[in-house]
C-alpha cells in the first residue's frame, strides 16, 4: 500500500500574505525558496482533536502551527526580545512546549521534544 511521507505544507489565509511570510521567516526562521520550506528531519504530529477544544485559543480558529525546536528556552529569549508575547507551558511526557501569535492571531505552538517517536517503517 502506498502512503504519504510527511505534512506536504500547511496553506492558511492570510490578509497581508508576504508581510506574515516575511515575519515567519524572521521570528521563527521558516525561510522559503519559492514557496518551499525544508525544515530538518524529525517528528511530525497529526492530530484531529476534538470539535468544542479550547486547544486552539479562539473557537472559531481551525488549526494551530506546531514547530519543533532544539532549545525552547533560547527561542523564547530571542522571541521576546524582539517583541513578541511568548508563554511557556508546564512540561509534558513528549517535550516542553511555548505558545505565541503570529501577528494575524494565528497561534503557533513551539516544541522541544524530549522523546523519539521513531522513524516509519520502510
Amino acid at each position: 500500500m502506498e502512503r504519504v511521507l510527511g505534512i506536504g505544507g500547511v496553506l492558511f489565509r492570510a490578509k497581508e500574505p508576504e508581510r506574515l511570510m516575511r515575519w515567519y521567516e524572521q521570528h521563527l526562521g521558516v525561510a522559503c525558496t519559492g514557496s518551499a520550506w525544508l525544515p530538518e528531519r524529525g517528528p511530525t504530529v497529526l492530530a484531529a482533536l476534538p470539535e468544542r477544544t479550547p486547544y486552539f485559543g479562539r473557537m472559531e480558529q481551525g488549526f494551530l502551527l506546531n514547530f519543533r525546536v532544539a532549545n525552547l528556552d533560547r527561542m523564547a529569549a530571542q522571541l521576546r526580545e524582539a517583541g513578541v508575547v511568548v508563554t511557556c507551558g508546564e512540561p509534558h511526557p513528549v517535550g516542553r512546549f511555548a505558545r505565541l501569535h503570529d501577528p494575524e492571531g494565528n497561534p503557533i505552538e513551539l516544541w522541544e521534544a524530549t522523546i523519539d517517536l521513531g522513524a516509519p517503517e520502510p
